[in-house]
């Protein structure tokens, strides 16, 4: 992505009630070590196979916070993507998702209110089995109109 510009999100006039996007993530070892480095996080239910193991959820599971962040990520970089923010999350995750899990997402535009610049979407996550394990709503603020076509605030934005 170095040296490559992009372009900002879809504005809130570009976006349709019932646009989706859909994509899957793996959760690998890097991620969870990175997570973990990064928040000083040794919760043993997350990395320990000998205690998680004496648990209802039998091996370890991924802190729900990273879940969210694929979620974050897909808001971010592709509906309504780059210059969008979330302002409101409202997610229930029912099932645990395991080290090296695939998890298969979707996202839905389900309103759009042009007055406030805001969208609310339907967020689902399922596992390899189909089990859903994040499901709920999001408050997004999709990017803003630039002042002008040659603004100076995206001649950084890579």
């Amino acid at each position: 992505m170095l040296g490559k510009k992009r372009k900002l999100g879809k504005k809130i006039k570009d976006i349709k009630v019932g646009e989706s996007f859909t994509t899957s993530s793996t959760i690998e070892d890097r991620d969870l070590l990175m997570y973990l480095g990064l928040t000083d996080d040794a919760n043993p239910l997350y990395i320990q196979h000998d205690y998680a193991s004496q648990t209802p959820y039998k091996r370890p599971i991924v802190p729900t916070v990273m879940v969210f962040g694929m979620v974050s990520s897909i808001v971010s970089m592709h509906l309504p993507g780059p210059g969008s923010h979330i302002t409101h999350q409202e997610l229930d995750y029912p099932k645990p998702v395991y080290h090296y899990a695939e998890v298969r997402f979707n996202v839905e535009v389900t309103d759009i209110n042009v007055d406030d610049h805001l969208l609310t979407l339907y967020v689902v996550g399922y596992d390899e089995e189909g089990d859903e394990v994040v499901k709920g709503h999001l408050t997004v603020q999709p990017p803003y109109e630039p002042a002008s076509m040659n603004a100076n605030s995206l001649e950084n934005f890579y």
